[in-house]
C-alpha cells in the first residue's frame, strides 16, 4: 500500500504577503521542505491530495475570521510552488480537511499505508484534520519542519497534542534525508549546523528509553527550529 500526502492549506491566500490571513515567514519557510516532500512521495507512487481553504461570501466562519479564500479568487489556490506537483485539489470550508469533503471516501478506495499531514496553521487545520484521521484509525505522520504557524508556541502545543494525545508521529523530512552520525557530540558540534540531527538522534534514544522526548527542548532550546521549520 502507498501512502497518501495531506497538503493542507498551502494556498495564496495564507502564504502570500497581502491577504489578511498571511501565516508570515514561518509558513513560507517550509515551502522547500514541502516540495521535497511531495517529489520524494510522488516518486515512491503516493497519492498527493492539496486541500484548500473555499468559501462563500456569506461563509458563517466570517463572524470570526475577516473573510477569505473566497471562492473563485486567487486566494484559494494552491501557491505557484506546488501547483506544479501531481494532486487533487480538493476544496474545503471548515478546519477538518474531512468535513463536508470526498476526502473519507476517496481514503477508503485508495486503503493508504500512512496519512503524511503538512501545511498550515498547525494549531487549526492541520490539527484538525489530524484529529479526524486518528479517529478514523489512520496512522498519520506529520513532519514537523513542513507544517507552521504563525503562532509559534501554539504551534508547539498542537505538535504536542498530536503526539501525545492522538498518537501522530512526528518526524522531520530533512533529518529523514541525512544519514545520523555517531552519537558523540562535542561542545563544537552541537554548536553548529548539525545540531538538528543530534537533537532528533537523542529524541530517538529517549523514546527507546521510555523517557519523555520533550525534556531535549531544554538541552538543544537554541534548536528549536527543527520543530518550526
Amino acid at each position: 500500500m502507498a501512502n497518501v500526502v495531506l497538503v493542507v492549506d498551502m494556498v495564496r491566500g495564507f502564504l502570500e504577503e497581502g491577504y489578511p490571513l498571511y501565516c508570515g515567514a514561518r509558513a513560507r519557510r517550509i515551502i522547500p521542505n514541502v516540495q521535497g516532500l511531495l517529489e520524494q512521495e510522488l516518486a515512491r507512487g503516493s497519492t498527493v491530495f492539496f486541500l484548500c481553504d473555499h468559501h462563500s461570501p456569506d461563509d458563517p466562519e466570517f463572524k470570526m475570521f475577516p473573510p477569505h479564500c473566497l471562492e473563485g479568487t486567487a486566494e484559494a489556490e494552491v501557491i505557484p510552488e506546488l501547483a506544479r506537483y501531481h494532486g487533487e485539489v480538493i476544496p474545503k470550508r471548515r478546519f477538518s480537511a474531512f468535513f463536508d469533503t470526498p476526502l473519507e471516501e476517496k481514503l477508503s478506495q485508495l486503503k493508504p499505508e500512512k496519512l503524511i499531514i503538512c501545511g498550515v496553521c498547525t494549531d487549526i487545520c492541520v490539527l484538525h484534520t489530524v484529529a479526524d484521521a486518528r479517529n478514523r484509525d489512520y496512522k498519520v505522520e506529520v513532519p514537523v519542519d513542513c507544517v507552521a504557524s504563525f503562532d509559534e508556541k501554539a504551534h508547539h502545543f498542537a505538535l504536542e497534542h498530536m503526539e501525545k494525545t492522538l498518537g501522530a508521529k512526528l518526524t522531520s523530512f530533512r533529518v529523514s534525508r541525512v544519514k545520523l552520525p555517531k552519537f558523540e557530540p562535542s561542545e563544537a558540534v552541537l554548536s553548529g549546523e548539525t545540531a538538528d540531527i543530534y537533537f532528533a538522534r537523542t529524541i530517538d534514544i529517549l523514546r527507546h528509553e521510555a523517557l519523555n522526548p520533550v525534556a531535549t527542548m531544554e538541552v538543544f532550546s537554541s534548536r528549536a527550529g527543527i520543530l518550526c521549520g
